[in-house]
């Protein structure tokens, strides 16, 4: 059977704007940053920043040829291009020049700043200041605000910036955390667990899984592991517990040792509060992936806030060293958009597709709530239509066989206290994103909707993980932060076998729905709080999880329908 894609998918993809921002005001021009206001995020104003008080901020510059970009990307997805494009060939077409990159870096020199560093796709500039210098750099004030005890500052006005700058610089990042990241690890509750238990009469048992049990589960043990691919993970703090975790999880299982390399993508922290969620990623990904990879990166920012987070995507596409990114954080949409991160990292993203990358993201842990109401926004980066977003199931073995697949369910809840209290899969449609091209013909919502895959994320079928050189399955971990590291050694498995060519799948997969029964394990029991599963696509679990074998015999079967031959 030969894969084909409509006219729409082949046509068009969503813009996403670079505009120079418009003039503000004498002497200023807007920028994407505006206020993230108490009707996002229940903050309370508390005093003004003093003018000392430190603040690390990231520039976004806007690229060039925007539509050359689309036009690239377009042609890759559906097979007219053949290449994916370069770094040199990026800083040729697209990137900032290096006076516009020179022009941002004096003016912060000038407010006051310092450290300051232009990446070398020229896209970011990074510094360090004050809140006095914020306010001379960009015509905004910060004050402290209290986030539910949190300690927190934000810009009280839109950032501006020169106009001499206002064609330049997209979005100021950095000036706010009232709205941060945060991971999509869940640890299984006492009560999940009985709520879990009840359900499996009849359909198999929900179990604690090792690692490896997630290749044999989704059809990948005949396939070759990812020997040629590089896989690269979001982290951030300090990670060396995580190095020493993942040699003590390759040693236990006998695979062969990881080579891995760190990579700072901002000021050092020795925050380990998130050690957990690293040691799930990697673990699982390098499971899903066969054991072995050619590499894998880890990217390591500071914290959550917009400005390390930033960094860290235009680092890892700046790099263009791995084909396969795996982020298991978010943050509601909404926030995300008015402090500019959105907007300024979906760019980041595009770019990684026309390079021939894939960025997975965690659908959500709250269900249908990450913005606080039943359909009040979803989680972002996975509401990104350039990224892969992965939903969570819960996964039934047979007894007594936790490698024998017998059906997936919705990782469900069922209304805003289950699904903050205990967990359940994100997913449902953006009000901030327009629908890709390729997505709208089979979701009918004018708006992205997420999740497009799904995999295991309850707890109860959870990973029993190598933490601090023990396993402990009477502890396992679960939630969106492990379906998308399954997703991420599963995809890195398939591009080793196929050297590294494939493209971005979301344009084609959306394009199997018509093979769904075949290559995918359709989820149509449960719900998230808003939405509930159906045959084929829905917004709890996408498509659902899929047969990695069966996968790769359909990519061999139609080799144009994951960018085309080259």
């Amino acid at each position: 059977m030969k894969h084909t894609l409509s006219m729409l998918a082949i046509g068009a993809l969503v813009a996403i704007s670079t505009c120079p921002p418009a003039q503000a005001g004498q002497g200023w021009a807007a920028t994407a940053t505006k206020v993230v206001g108490p009707d996002i995020i229940p903050a309370v104003r508390k005093d003004a920043m003093k003018a000392g008080e430190p603040v690390r901020v990231a520039l976004a510059l806007n690229m060039h040829d925007k539509a050359g970009l689309d036009a690239q990307v377009a042609g890759l997805l559906s097979g007219r291009v053949r290449h994916p494009l370069t770094g040199a060939e990026f800083l040729a077409r697209h990137a900032p020049t290096p006076a516009e990159a020179q022009a941002v870096a004096d003016h912060l020199r000038q407010s006051g700043f310092t450290n300051i560093e232009i990446a070398k796709n020229r896209m970011l500039v990074t510094a360090d200041g004050t809140a006095a210098a914020v306010k001379t750099a960009f015509n905004t004030e910060l004050s402290h605000f209290d986030v539910d005890g949190r300690a927190a500052y934000a810009n009280t006005t839109e950032a501006q910036v020169p106009a001499r700058l206002g064609g330049i610089v997209h979005a100021v990042l950095g000036l706010q955390t009232v709205a941060i990241g945060h991971s999509m690890a869940t640890r299984v509750h006492a009560a999940a667990g009985a709520r879990s238990a009840a359900a499996t009469s009849g359909k198999g048992l929900a179990v604690v899984h090792e690692a490896p049990d997630f290749s044999t589960l989704y059809g990948a043990d005949s396939l070759p592991p990812a020997t040629n691919a590089t896989i690269a993970i979001f982290t951030l703090g300090d990670v060396s517990q995580t190095l020493v975790d993942l040699d003590s999880f390759t040693a236990a299982l006998g695979y062969p040792k990881v080579d891995v390399k760190t990579i700072a993508t901002g000021p050092a922290s020795g925050d380990t509060s998130g050690l957990v969620e690293w040691a799930m990623d990697t673990q699982a990904s390098l499971a899903a992936a066969g054991g072995q990879v050619k590499q894998m990166l880890l990217y390591v920012g500071t914290d959550f806030a917009d400005a390390s987070i930033e960094a860290q995507f235009n680092a890892f596409v700046s790099d263009n060293l791995a084909q396969t990114f795996n982020n298991s954080w978010g943050g509601c949409e909404l926030a995300n958009t008015s402090s500019g991160l959105q907007q300024a990292t979906d760019v980041l993203f595009e770019i990684a597709i026309a390079q021939g990358q894939t960025i997975a993201a965690s659908s959500g842990d709250s269900g249908s709530y990450t913005c606080g109401t039943k359909k009040g926004g979803q989680s972002y980066p996975a509401v990104s239509p350039w990224v892969m977003a992965i939903g969570g199931t819960t996964v039934y073995t047979r007894n007594g066989s936790p490698t024998r697949y017998v059906k997936e369910d919705a990782w469900s809840c069922y209304g805003k206290s289950d699904c903050f209290n205990f967990g359940g899969t994100g997913g449902g449609a953006s009000l901030t994103e327009t629908a890709p091209s390729w997505q709208l013909p089979v979701t009918g919502k004018r708006m992205r909707a997420i999740p497009d895959v799904a995999f295991d994320a309850d707890p109860v079928s959870g990973l029993d993980i190598m933490y601090f050189g023990t396993f402990d399955p009477l502890y396992p971990i679960g939630g969106t932060s492990l379906s998308a590291p399954i997703f991420s050694g599963l995809w890195s498995r398939l591009q080793s076998m196929h050297g590294n060519k494939l493209m971005f799948p979301g344009m084609s997969l959306y394009g199997l729905h018509a093979t769904d029964g075949v290559i995918f394990h359709d989820v149509t029991v449960g719900q998230n709080g808003g939405y509930q599963t159906a045959a084929g696509w829905d917004a709890v679990t996408g498509f659902g999880s899929f047969d990695a074998a069966k996968f790769n015999d359909f990519i061999d079967a139609n080799p144009g329908a994951f960018g085309g031959p080259r």
